[in-house]
């Protein structure tokens, strides 16, 4: 139909089948595609924005207006193929032109898929479910990714095929290198589940100041493969999550108060009556301190040391702060100093006192008279014999 209005110089046979004027009119349908793709896009948006404006979560707002781009791709490869018909191409061609509009549609669906993943699980991370379940939010990141990574694994193979390459024959070759692959990452699989299980089970989280068997530091982040920790000497140390999911990990950010303890020494010279009134002082002092949980007080005097008298004082502070935990502490310290000093004692230090007993006199030999009157004995005397 086109052909009957068009000059002999357009009708002429050009590259792979296709006449002068086809060549000219692909682009040109493909421009005028895209234009009415965006206006579709837009009539589209604004119908369903109506709609969106009634809910009260602005998710679905922010959903559609991420998916403009997407939108626009999706009308125009269907206006592109509704098009083609006009074009009047042969077999092979026609075949390629039908292939590469049905890969534009299905790239436009993945790609909206990819869109609506990131803001799905935006909204999943500050809904009230998640944070009512912090080991269920730890592991969305995860999730996201692993979805993000099916959809970009499913657009391409769908893509692929359309564009006409041998996605089976791919397939196979894929699964017998991916034996050997995983044959090989049986380590980073283990991680990538192990770090699945700290998110699911949450002993810790990124600030959290935690102890891993001899390793103490702050939990700097929590990747796929490793967490990383910054030591107290502001070295970074990495732990497989495969190793550190089967590892004790102690946290301390989970304490809701901070514990003193502490022994008192006193000098063994310390009197009963002195004592009771250390004792005594010592307690109302910390039952007294607005800082101090009042039902874990216990100060006891617990042992005869070598040295010493030994006191143990156990109280519980309202505070999760290690900074200020450090200065009440301190300030108590002081206070049982002064405590101890008014009380006229003072605090011991190891000592050790050796006592040398006199050793036995030496006595002069006692000689026996007999001995003696008969020369038994001396030198150059014979011993008689017996007889």
């Amino acid at each position: 139909m086109i052909e009957r209005h068009l000059p002999d110089w357009l009708l002429a046979r050009g590259p792979w089948g296709l006449d002068r004027w086809q060549w000219v009119a692909v682009p040109l349908f493909f421009a005028a595609a895209l234009a009415l793709g965006a206006v579709l896009s837009w009539l589209t948006r604004l119908v369903l924005g109506r709609i969106t404006a009634r809910t009260a979560t602005p998710r679905d707002d922010e959903l559609l207006a991420r998916l403009s781009g997407p939108f626009t791709v999706l009308w125009a490869s269907l206006a592109a193929a509704l098009a083609g018909e006009l074009l009047e191409l042969e077999r092979a061609p026609e075949a390629a032109y039908r292939h590469f509009t049905r890969a534009a549609f299905f790239l436009a669906l993945f790609w909206g898929g990819f869109r609506t993943v990131n803001v799905l699980f935006a909204a999943a991370g500050v809904a009230p479910w998640a944070r009512q379940n912090p080991g269920l939010a730890g592991v969305l990141p995860l999730f996201r990714k692993m979805a993000k990574f099916t959809l970009l694994a499913l657009g391409a193979m769908a893509v692929l095929n359309e564009l006409g390459f041998q996605v089976g024959s791919l397939l196979a070759g894929l699964g017998i290198g991916g034996i050997a692959v995983a044959l090989a990452a049986q380590k980073t699989v283990e991680h990538l589940f192990g770090s699945v299980a700290i998110g699911m089970d949450q002993p810790f989280r990124v600030g959290d100041l935690v102890r891993v068997e001899d390793v103490l530091g702050t939990v700097e982040s929590i990747g796929m493969r490793s967490t990383r920790f910054r030591t107290m000497d502001r070295t970074l140390v990495s732990i497989p999550n495969g190793k550190l999911a089967e590892m004790k990990a102690e946290t301390l950010a989970a304490r809701d108060r901070l514990r003193l303890f502490t022994p008192l020494a006193l000098v063994r010279a310390t009197r009963s009556d002195q004592m009771r009134r250390i004792l005594a002082e010592i307690e109302a002092l910390l039952r007294g301190h607005p800082q101090v949980w009042p039902d874990g007080i216990s100060v006891r005097f617990v042992a005869f040391a070598e040295s010493s008298l030994t006191i143990e004082v156990q109280a519980w502070f309202h505070t999760t702060d290690w900074d200020a935990f450090t200065a009440i502490r301190q300030e108590l310290y002081l206070r049982f100093m002064e405590i101890v000093e008014a009380a006229g004692t003072s605090l011991a230090y190891p000592t050790r006192t050796v006592v040398q007993a006199p050793g036995p006199v030496a006595r002069r030999g006692t000689e026996d008279p007999e001995v003696e009157s008969s020369g038994v004995g001396k030198p150059g005397t014979p011993r008689p014999r017996g007889g």
